[in-house]
């Protein structure tokens, strides 16, 4: 893994780990009634935050790219959930989500609208990382494009429902490498393949998902919408590459059950909207941390947001 030097010279995520935990899996409200949609839901983050919320009586929408592997995740999570409770009948239904089309996020959008149920929860928990160059189906490069742009135009395309479904939540899933893009997004070369490694690319893609978590967040103030920002490391996708871990990384990388409970307290804390909590930035777990400074830079988050508006303008074809 990469050794973030500008994460480490930071205290306040050092405090943050020797912070204890702020939220647990008992402090999870009754979701009865609730409607909840996780992308990249039929795998590790996404997954343990499904049965979770599942688990509570949410009906949860799996936003995932292969049907076949998200109804295999459907039955898992139906015996998981039943195995610990039989009285438990956990709604969960498959939305088919492909992030590297905009269109397809798009009529996706469209789909969940037309089942005419409310939108409370929605977490934009999916990502790839450190993969090799490529574009998107768009024309982008392919991190900052599924990571960012798919979500950006899935998110926009359902704000009206999440909004009339309020007192609602949004949860945008960062990561410690957005540390790392300290000169902020250079859109000149956001698809120059020698610009930046996949690193880096990764760490912009993640820089965007604060930028547009916290601008979301100012644009949604005066709503009964509570947006924030949780961090979290893809390990799973490490492990398949087939990286050694020091004991240094391992402070970093947290078991998937573990890792949810930040974005879960994000998505369904009562202290969330008690304390009006909007557009904050949260570790492992749900401790709350000052991020890179360059993302409170409110000239650059609306920089991306009219950046991301032309680009969806230009690409997604309105039905």
């Amino acid at each position: 893994m990469r050794f973030y030097s500008n994460v480490f010279l930071n205290p306040a995520w050092w405090k943050s780990w020797v912070t204890p935990d702020h939220f647990s899996y008992d402090e999870i409200p009754d979701l009865s009634g609730k409607v909840a949609l996780v992308t990249g839901a039929n795998t590790g983050l996404g997954y343990a935050t499904t049965v979770a919320l599942a688990s509570r009586g949410a009906h949860v929408f799996l936003a995932c790219r292969s049907k076949e592997r998200a109804q295999a995740a459907i039955e898992r999570a139906r015996e998981e959930i039943q195995a610990k409770d039989p009285s438990v009948n956990p709604k969960l239904e498959f939305l088919e989500l492909d992030l590297n089309d905009m269109n397809q996020c798009h009529r996706a959008a469209k789909e969940f609208l037309a089942t005419g149920h409310p939108l409370h929860i929605l977490i934009n928990n999916a990502a790839i990382m450190d993969s090799p160059f490529a574009l998107t189906v768009d024309g982008i490069e392919q991190q900052f494009g599924c990571n960012h742009m798919g979500h950006f135009v899935f998110t926009m395309a359902l704000l009206d429902r999440i909004k009339e479904s309020a007192p609602s939540r949004i949860v945008i899933v960062s990561a410690l490498a957005h540390e790392e893009a300290v000169s902020g997004i250079d859109y000149e070369t956001l698809n120059d393949e020698t610009a930046l490694d996949g690193w880096e690319r990764y760490g912009r893609s993640k820089l965007a998902n604060l930028f547009f978590g916290q601008e979301l967040a100012d644009r949604l103030a005066n709503e009964e919408v509570f947006v924030n920002i949780v961090k979290t490391e893809l390990a799973r996708h490490m492990v398949e590459k087939g990286v050694k871990f020091s004991p240094v990384t391992n402070i970093v990388l947290l078991t998937p059950q573990r890792g949810a409970l930040t974005q879960l307290y994000a998505a369904t804390s009562p202290e969330i909207a008690e304390k009006n909590i909007r557009g904050k930035y949260f570790m492992p777990v749900a401790n709350q941390i000052r991020p890179n400074p360059i993302t409170t830079n409110k000239s650059l988050q609306k920089q991306l947001w009219d950046f991301s508006v032309e680009l969806m303008q230009q690409k997604v074809k309105v039905q």
